[in-house]
């Protein structure tokens, strides 16, 4: 029995120095040993009511191309999958797995693409401004 009380003494010692030292490799005031990551900063209008936010997943088939809306709200988005092309204000950008974007409130979001033919494409998107607002309105089809 003494046999065993001391080896589990032993065993809880170490176990006890192995756990500390596993929290000694953080830098002094991190969290974690790979720290946050800063991926985007906007400083926001004035003028912006920041009564809510939103998180919304989007997701576009292989090949998909979204009909030309708006956002009234300040949107971020981040590409989780895929690469998409995104005319904003006419102006194309591709956008990769890893990347941010930010758009205007209010601005023509004239298409999104999914430019490939066989994987989903995905998107977390980030829309900040006043509560009850809609994320997206379908821009009407001049005639």
């Amino acid at each position: 029995m003494k046999k065993f009380a001391l080896s589990l003494t032993a065993l809880l010692t170490a176990f006890a120095f192995s756990t500390k030292a596993q929290h000694q490799e953080h830098a002094d005031g991190e969290v974690t040993v790979y720290p946050p990551k800063v991926l985007f900063t906007k400083q926001l209008p004035a003028s912006l009511q920041k009564d809510e936010a939103q998180v919304v997943l989007v997701r576009f088939a292989p090949g998909e191309v979204s009909y030309a809306h708006r956002h009234p709200m300040a949107t971020v988005g981040y590409v989780l999958e895929g690469e998409i092309e995104s005319t904003f204000e006419g102006v194309k950008h591709v956008f990769k797995q890893g990347e941010v974007f930010w758009e205007e409130p209010g601005g023509l979001h004239n298409q999104t693409r999914n430019l490939s033919k066989t994987k989903e494409a995905k998107l977390v998107v980030f829309f900040v401004g006043s509560a009850g607002s809609p994320v997206l309105i379908p821009e009407k089809a001049k005639k």
